[in-house]
């Protein structure tokens, strides 16, 4: 079987890492993917999705990359369901391998 991710697109903010309570480091983005297509009012839509990365990959990802700037992940989905309140909820996000850093936003910091 095979779950395997591939995504190009945008960061929509600066990657920020926490460190968890076992002192794993973790950064949650989310990342802007354009649809190849038009939708009926002949505009491309975006996908935002949610991406999980951790430790090394967490680290060099929120040092070198802002948001705007264009990233390659390979990962993995991962989906799980939680209660909120009476209704059940599910969540699918991927959970980062891999991250090339693609292209810059072109924002420096003087």
């Amino acid at each position: 079987m095979l779950n395997q991710v591939v995504l190009v697109g945008r960061l929509t903010t600066d990657p920020e890492v926490i460190t968890t309570e076992s002192g794993k480091k973790k950064t949650v983005v989310n990342v802007a993917v354009n649809r190849p297509f038009k939708n009926s009012e002949g505009i491309y839509e975006t996908d935002f999705i949610r991406c999980i990365l951790w430790n090394g990959i967490a680290a060099n990802t929120s040092e070198y990359c802002h948001k705007g700037d264009v990233v390659g992940i390979k990962g993995r989905l991962q989906t799980f369901n939680y209660e909120d309140g009476d209704q059940k909820k599910y969540l699918t996000e991927v959970i980062a391998e891999r991250v090339s850093f693609v292209s810059s936003s072109n924002k420096k910091e003087e």
